[in-house]
């Protein structure tokens, strides 16, 4: 039986130093993976950023690439969340062609539909933000091809475990999401 390949979500706190995000990179070139997906930020901790990567690979390659992340210089943490519940989030912008009112009435019915917001008004494209998980952006994609898409960029996943709450018999258990 062949070992099973899946997507992960991992979180990398580094010290925010010049050069982390390319030896982090390169740690993941070399060993062949592509970074479907990449977010970095400062953290609430002066001094500190955090990385989301999202890779695709099998569970025993993903938990060796882990422990090579941490032998980095500047490296403080890294957490796989796909070994837990999580919750992720990631932010788009998409511009789509209006080409008459009835396509602007029914592009903004779909975006009250996600939970999508209008940032931008032109006479010939409406631009909206959406943010949720990659199944939500990709759902709003696929609703407004039929208008044309004439642009689009995502910020890639980022994500944090779920806080677990205690149960009567002191089991955790994760807390029912708010999204």
């Amino acid at each position: 039986m062949s070992p099973e390949v899946r997507r992960h979500v991992l979180s990398v706190t580094v010290r925010d130093q010049p050069g982390v995000l390319v030896r982090i990179a390169g740690l993941f070139a070399r060993r062949g993976y592509n970074i479907e997906s990449l977010s970095v930020a400062r953290t609430d901790e002066p001094g500190m950023s955090r990385t989301s990567f999202v890779v695709t690979g099998e569970d025993a390659q993903i938990e060796q690439m882990q422990k090579q992340l941490q032998k980095l210089i500047d490296v403080v943490k890294v957490i796989d969340h796909s070994d837990g519940p999580y919750v992720d989030r990631e932010l788009m912008l998409i511009k789509v062609a209006v080409r008459t009112p009835d396509d602007r009435v029914e592009m903004r019915q779909i975006a009250q539909d996600f939970r999508a917001r209008i940032v931008d008004v032109a006479r010939d494209a409406l631009t909206f933000e959406v943010t949720g998980d990659a199944g939500k952006t990709d759902a709003f994609i696929e609703q407004m091809r039929a208008f044309g898409v004439l642009e689009l960029i995502r910020t890639g996943r980022v994500a944090l475990p779920r806080t677990l709450a205690r149960t009567a018999d002191d089991r955790p258990h994760p807390k029912p999401s708010a999204a």
